[in-house]
């Protein structure tokens, strides 16, 4: 079904490309304006700066991605990529010390986020009916009669290389501008209502570096992970700043790493030295070992716009016939929770299926696209505010009442350690929990899940009986034990090596009684 002569979308970034994907098969030709000039390979730019630090493809982004480019997945991990278990291949430093290495039923692709672009400008540029137009900035959209039932937009304006304003008539135009849109003004100015907005933002600031990894061969056998985390400190006594950070050791392509270091509200390093430094004071010392051991490669980049911001198109009396809104343009995310990519890809899967059962570009297809992608945008929203509304510091719409936020700042950790602990030892927890952290079911679906309630309350009861069989809490400050606790009752220690830690204050495979953080 042909719906036009004409689609444009405005931007090249995932968002955009995964909307020229799915927009192919249902018009002549298709036009990506981008204002960059886009690198030939695995390279940064200036509109993405976000791309210098970590970024996940959830479960939910896998099978969006895959679905709009058949092979995505494959493209992605023979170009550099990683499928990686995490429960097996990551070190996680919780409430009270290392979590056990055991497997589970969550995977995840690693790589950097350049990399990933990368392969899906590759993808794009396979359609024949896609002209990417590099080079040119959107200034502004062609209407008629904004605000009313019949107003639509029917083009886009745009300088162009050498600085000529041109118009482009479009059937549809899909704004993947990101955070920065300038859209939802540009309506205004046209005669539309402005879109309400939900804000939140909970200062959030992180700040990363790259890394080359040292030879395999010259790594301790105590590396044995592939990602370090370490999450914010729960003691409530005195502790450095730097124990309230969300720090990643994170593994990308090309035998890299980024380590990342994020928290809520506080001032982070803006320079390699004060990097190392905080690196120095985090809870374990494991992570500064692993960057004191391998390469820096950049500088270190610091990010301060993470608020969340959902701008509530579907809420308009007479939304705009002929445009929709993809990614971060409608909704953005704290990057924390790595949500971005999975949702725009998500949505842009929500649009091809609403190109598939409506002939027309009229109101029903409008209102029945907004619907749908309104559901699907519920699900990362929900768990975005879940923890990001615990904070004092927070500002926006979505502020929480005082006693909420006291509330909420006081169980949200726990609740998470409750559920990490009990889904080592429940495969109800573990699949349910892997499925609400890839966007493959609601935080609402999880909490009102009776077998899964039933699993946490087990599950502390056996603690109070000194009755769980896997192990946790092992000491934050020696290396990560890399006792393998897939079957309790036959853990597989790795062997033992004469060669130094990492750390150099133990082996890897420590005693399962390991002692805990004082």
């Amino acid at each position: 079904m042909t719906h036009g002569a004409t689609a444009v979308v405005l931007g090249g970034s995932v968002a955009g490309l995964c909307s020229a994907g799915v927009l192919a098969p249902h018009f002549e030709r298709v036009i990506v304006l981008e204002r960059d000039e886009l690198p030939p390979g695995a390279q940064h730019r200036r509109g993405v700066p976000q791309s210098k630090h970590p970024h996940f493809v959830l479960n939910a982004g896998r099978r969006a991605m895959g679905a709009i480019f058949p092979g995505f997945e494959e493209s992605l991990l023979e170009a550099g990529g990683m499928l990686l278990m995490p429960s097996m291949e990551a070190a996680y430093g919780e409430k009270d010390g290392w979590g056990p290495r055991k497997s589970s039923t969550m995977t995840m692709i690693y790589s950097s986020r350049v990399l990933m672009e990368r392969v899906l400008r590759d993808k794009v540029r396979e359609l024949s009916n896609v002209e990417i137009r590099e080079g040119v900035t959107v200034s502004g959209l062609d209407s008629t009669s904004g605000g009313t039932v019949n107003g639509r937009v029917r083009g886009v304006e745009y300088r162009d290389s050498a600085g000529d304003t041109r118009t482009l008539d479009a059937d549809l135009v899909v704004d993947a501008l990101g955070r920065g849109s300038s859209v939802r003004d540009w309506l205004v100015a046209a005669g539309w209502s402005t879109a309400p907005e939900k804000t939140l933002d909970a200062k959030v600031t992180y700040t990363s570096r790259w890394y080359r990894l040292p030879e395999s061969e010259q790594r301790p056998p105590s590396w044995w992970w592939k990602h370090l985390v370490l999450t914010p400190t729960q003691d409530p006594g005195p502790h450095p700043d730097e124990h309230e950070y969300l720090s990643n050791f994170f593994p990308i392509d090309g035998d890299r790493a980024i380590a990342c270091m994020g928290s809520w509200g506080l001032e982070m390093p803006r320079n390699p030295e004060a990097f190392e430094a905080a690196a120095e004071k985090l809870r374990a010392p494991s992570f500064a070992a692993a960057m004191r051991a391998s390469t820096p490669l950049s500088e270190v980049h610091l990010t301060r716009a993470t608020g969340n911001k959902w701008r509530r198109y579907d809420e308009l009396g007479h939304p705009p016939l002929g445009l929709v809104s993809i990614g971060d343009a409608i909704c953005a995310f704290n990057p924390f929770y790595a949500q971005g990519m999975s949702s725009a890809a998500s949505s842009a899967v929500v649009l091809a299926e609403v190109l598939s059962e409506h002939r027309h570009l009229d109101t029903g297809f409008v209102r029945d696209f907004l619907d749908r992608q309104r559901v699907s945008l519920e699900v990362p929203w929900m768990l975005a505010m879940a923890r990001d509304q615990g904070y004092d510091i927070a500002e926006g719409t979505e502020v929480a009442p005082a006693w909420r936020r006291k509330i909420m700042a006081r169980v949200s950790w726990p609740v998470f350690n409750a559920i990490t602990a009990a889904a080592r030892e429940d495969d109800h927890v573990e699949r349910t929990f892997t499925a609400v952290f890839n966007m493959d079911k609601s935080l609402r679906d999880m909490m009102t899940d009776p077998r899964f309630l039933f699993g946490l309350a087990r599950h502390r009861v056996r603690e109070l009986l000194g009755r769980t069989v896997v192990p946790a809490g092992f000491d934050i400050r020696l290396d990560p034990p890399g006792t393998d606790y897939t079957d309790p009752s036959h853990p597989v220690e790795l062997a033992a090596a004469a060669s130094p830690t990492l750390t150099d204050q133990a082996p890897a495979g420590q005693a399962p009684t390991s002692r805990k953080q004082d």
